[in-house]
């Protein structure tokens, strides 16, 4: 077992003793849908000030809407939230890259490998060029799919890093 896994155990068995969230429901109580980034900074329960048991946070790399279509689906439709929050941050990885210079970063680490060539050409990255543009976008591709449902409440913030502020972009 690993050290890290080791301190996941320790961690929960505090966590076990102090306990009191069992009779959470299964759908959101606030009905809400929170899409942000994966980056380690990103906290939006305590940021946004949600509890556990009122929203479900769907996170991916840049907090794409695109990447968490299928689970917004999912919670819509199965769990009825009816709100998206589309949330993303300054100083974001994804504003770092192309996907053309991912895809040559990962080619490169397997020279030769065809699987991992083909595999890796298939994938767009969804990197960010603008931080408010990423946003806009993001809201803009919910509010036209029409898998999402059409009286869904979507908006789009930003959170600063930095200073710990977020703003409504949209």
């Amino acid at each position: 077992m690993s050290s890290q896994a080791e301190a996941y155990a320790s961690n929960n068995s505090a966590y076990v003793g102090s306990f009191d969230k069992g009779e959470l429901s299964l759908p959101p109580s606030k009905k809400v849908i929170v899409v942000t980034c994966m980056d380690a900074r990103i906290e939006p329960a305590g940021q946004l000030g949600i509890d556990l048991g009122e929203a479900h946070v769907i996170r991916n790399a840049g907090g794409s809407a695109k990447e968490a279509l299928r689970s917004i689906i999912i919670s819509q439709r199965l769990l009825g939230t009816r709100e998206v929050a589309v949330y993303h941050h300054t100083d974001c990885g994804m504003l770092t890259f192309t996907t053309e210079q991912l895809r040559g970063i990962v080619r490169d680490a397997s020279p030769g490998n065809e699987a991992v060539a083909s595999a890796v050409n298939q994938i767009d990255f969804l990197e960010i060029s603008n931080l408010e543009e990423s946003v806009k976008d993001d809201v803009t591709f919910l509010k036209q799919n029409p898998l999402v449902l059409p009286e869904s409440k979507i908006t789009g913030w930003t959170y600063d890093v930095r200073s710990g502020k977020v703003a409504q972009v949209v």
